[in-house]
């Protein structure tokens, strides 16, 4: 696992979870280090969805599930790196993605976010490792643990 340091990666939700999880000790150092590596080189981007969708993560679904300051600090933390607005183009684009490629439309979204954002890579677990889309390649950090 490398993070692509010139160009900006965007990460999705099931990263940033294992991450803040201690519950599994193989992707949650990788996950760590992943998040580590962008931050540093200034290329961790995400989305308002994204954000959305940690802290109902942190909030409700973990097995010790985060107080509202413990979450509002990772989201502040994760704010201060580009984060991307979603807006009805955007909407539009991902019910066409999710049509076309057989995706879920969140999944659709997220890669729409991931490629209006600028983004080269899309850090994710739950979608297919290696394929591009809209110039998106997308690497699943933890093919190799």
């Amino acid at each position: 696992m490398n993070a692509d340091n010139a160009a900006p990666c965007f990460v999705d939700t099931n990263v940033l979870v294992y991450a803040l999880a201690d519950d599994d000790s193989i992707r949650s150092p990788v996950a760590k280090q992943l998040l580590r590596e962008l931050r540093r080189g200034g290329t961790l981007h995400t989305s308002v969805q994204v954000l959305q969708e940690l802290y109902v993560s942190l909030t409700r679904k973990m097995q010790r599930p985060n107080r509202l300051k413990q979450a509002l600090r990772f989201l502040d933390w994760l704010a201060a790196s580009p984060v991307f607005e979603t807006n009805y183009s955007v909407v539009r684009e991902a019910a066409e993605l999710s049509a076309a490629h057989r995706l879920s439309f969140w999944d659709a979204l997220i890669v729409v976010a991931a490629a209006r954002s600028g983004a080269k890579v899309l850090y994710s677990e739950d979608l297919q490792d290696g394929r591009t889309m809209l110039g998106v390649t997308i690497v699943n950090p933890f093919r190799r643990v």
